[in-house]
């Protein structure tokens, strides 16, 4: 039996993880307690996600309801399944600054200290397993605007001549900078996930996404923007964009295109790496440009307000620079675009929001 172990499995990268690897012929243990209920109200609920994937899966999904920061819980989790564990992804997270500044130690207890329990039981019990982290662009706190950057009518535009024109790639610094709270535990666990890969020799990987989206969201006001964007724009909801004129930009990465990454590096893992990963040039739009293409897609006004203050910590302008991820994976390519997100989005949910009303 090969078993792969996915955290937050019923969340968007989770749960998309774990019907691609079920179909690669692994077992999936997935291990989910809701938590994004906790952090975002009833609306942000991954249950019916958990449902699906019960259901659709059958007997290659077995649910494990436990709390990553258990590490007695986690650990026995692993030593059931020992040697059989051939893939550990590590989803499950505390995903937004704004509730972080809200309780600090449960969400450095989650995002840091839960890490570290998965990446010691994949070293008692199944070392030889890649670990795949999804980790966070916040690694960098608010460095990203200090770059030269250029007001266009709709979007902010770095400098064509600086050397992150392409995107960001992993040299910039992550220190002397703004974090948010969310962003320092995330470093934590980030530093944690390479150190493993480096002292122990370990297979691990940090993915440090920008927005990661996709149909299987369940969007909320402070996490999952792009999700959250296309169910305000389809159900008429009130939706306010805070500062930088809206004029913000964002790449944005399917689920399907990440898991693909996941899965060639599944196939010829390294150790201790980190890559930056997002939609790059290829998939990016500002807070503007996504409310545009939002109305045309839901055929209706989009219900918008702008407040001036920006949230803390928040970036100007995201775009990753995927090239070193590429030149270790050349058969890694990206297919969806923030258009086609959205449109997918917007048909895989409408039902489902019209009986929320």
């Amino acid at each position: 039996m090969s078993v792969a172990i996915i955290t937050g499995s019923a969340g968007l990268i989770g749960s998309e993880a774990c019907k691609f690897f079920a179909k690669q012929g692994l077992d999936v243990v997935g291990i989910d307690n809701d938590m994004r209920r906790v952090f975002f109200g009833d609306e942000a609920s991954t249950t019916w996600n958990r449902e699906r994937l019960e259901h659709s899966l059958k007997d290659k999904y077995h649910h494990v309801e436990v709390d990553i920061r258990d590490g007695e819980a986690i650990a026995k989790v692993f030593k059931q399944y020992g040697s059989d564990i051939k893939l550990v992804i590590h989803t499950a997270a505390q995903p937004s600054h704004d509730w972080a500044a809200r309780e600090p130690l449960t969400d450095f207890t989650v995002n840091a200290n839960g890490t570290l329990n998965l990446l010691e039981s994949t070293r008692q019990y199944a070392i030889e397993a890649p670990f795949i982290f999804t980790s966070t662009n916040k690694v960098y706190g608010d460095t990203p605007n200090r770059l030269p950057l250029v007001e266009l009518e709709h979007r902010w535009e770095i400098d064509p001549n600086h050397t992150y024109a392409g995107g960001i790639r992993e040299d910039m610094s992550i220190d002397q900078t703004l974090h948010s709270l969310f962003g320092a535990s995330k470093v934590a666990a980030d530093v944690l996930v390479q150190e493993y890969g480096r002292y122990f020799n370990m297979k691990t990987a940090c993915f440090r996404g920008g927005c990661l989206t996709g149909p299987n969201h369940s969007g909320t006001q402070l996490h999952g923007f792009l999700a959250y964007l296309m169910k305000c724009a389809a159900m008429g909801t009130a939706y306010t964009v805070f500062g930088y004129k809206g004029k913000q930009v964002r790449d944005n990465i399917h689920s399907a295109d990440l898991i693909a990454a996941f899965y060639e590096f599944y196939k010829a893992p390294r150790s201790g790496e980190v890559y930056n990963t997002g939609g790059g040039r290829y998939s990016n739009c500002s807070m503007v440009e996504a409310i545009q293409m939002s109305e045309e897609i839901a055929e209706r006004k989009f219900n918008w307000t702008y407040a001036e203050g920006n949230r803390m910590g928040d970036h100007i302008w995201w775009i990753s620079d995927n090239s070193k991820f590429a030149s270790h994976y050349p058969d890694w390519k990206m297919k969806y675009n923030v258009k086609q997100i959205l449109q997918e989005i917007y048909e895989c949910n409408r039902e489902r929001w019209l009986k929320e009303e």
